[in-house]
């Protein structure tokens, strides 16, 4: 039976391209109210786990188990009201309002025509962003951290209990992410489960709860002797010439 802490429980999860294996027998389970972020090289495979995380890919082997349901079972409106995920890319649609963007996230709530109170989740969701101003603007005229925003608007007018965040942080710039990254502590302050995929190790030591790492297709996490900021293990990782700086109790990482 899974553990009543862990949102998410990957065993034997196991996925590759063609005769290319990306991820090999993977066990791991991510804790419930917490805010942990997905590290590693470049084309370690983390975007392709979270994909799979969130049902866009299908696992060749193994199972994913999400609050205790069994993710391969979960119909599309369960999924929608149990997990909201954020990709990568995604396009420019067509030249809506950023409020109709947003309200489009209650799709799983909406059967006809939305209610009132599909109306007052998408509100709620733009003032949790803080992009109001931007309701009544076309999504295609705003800039790339804009869209950003208003795609995480439209996930949390969801109200799902997981968000999944591919490189949440994309297109905004350094005041924007910290935004960002205050408002996902706010969520997990308030009950949610976030994973996110991250490039920068440092804003991840910063804003973090826990962290896993993709390298030579396993999950690896920092053990018990070591603190996952470490110079040492991040050199493992990382395979550069890296030096650590203290920073609040952690260390962030520089190159030289």
């Amino acid at each position: 039976m899974e553990q009543l802490s862990h949102a998410i429980t990957a065993k034997s999860l196991s996925f590759g391209y063609k005769n290319t294996l990306v991820l090999d027998q993977i066990n791991m389970g991510i804790e419930a109210q917490k805010l942990t972020f997905i590290l590693g090289p470049n084309g370690s495979g983390k975007s392709t786990f979270m994909k799979i995380l969130a049902g866009l890919l299908t696992p060749q082997k193994g199972t994913i188990t999400m609050l205790g349901k069994d993710a391969s079972k979960l119909t599309y409106p369960e999924r929608s009201k149990l997990v909201g995920f954020l990709n990568q890319q995604h396009k420019a649609m067509f030249p809506f309002l950023v409020e109709d963007v947003v309200l489009t996230g209650r799709a799983g709530f909406i059967n006809f025509i939305p209610k009132e109170t599909d109306k007052a989740a998408s509100i709620q969701a733009m003032e949790k962003a803080g992009i109001m101003h931007l309701r009544h603007r076309k999504y295609t005229e705003l800039s790339g951290g804009e869209q950003q925003m208003v795609m995480i608007a439209r996930i949390l007018a969801q109200n799902p209990k997981i968000l999944l965040l591919d490189e949440p942080t994309t297109h905004l710039d350094i005041v924007n992410q910290s935004r960002l990254l205050n408002l996902l502590k706010l969520l997990v302050a308030e009950g949610l489960t976030i994973v996110a995929v991250m490039h920068d190790p440092n804003l991840a030591f910063i804003f973090g709860d826990d962290f896993l790492f993709l390298k030579d297709k396993k999950i690896i996490r920092s053990g018990e002797t070591m603190n996952a900021w470490d110079i040492e293990f991040l050199k493992t990782i990382y395979h550069g010439k890296l030096q650590s700086i203290p920073h609040n109790g952690r260390s962030l990482l520089v190159p030289y």
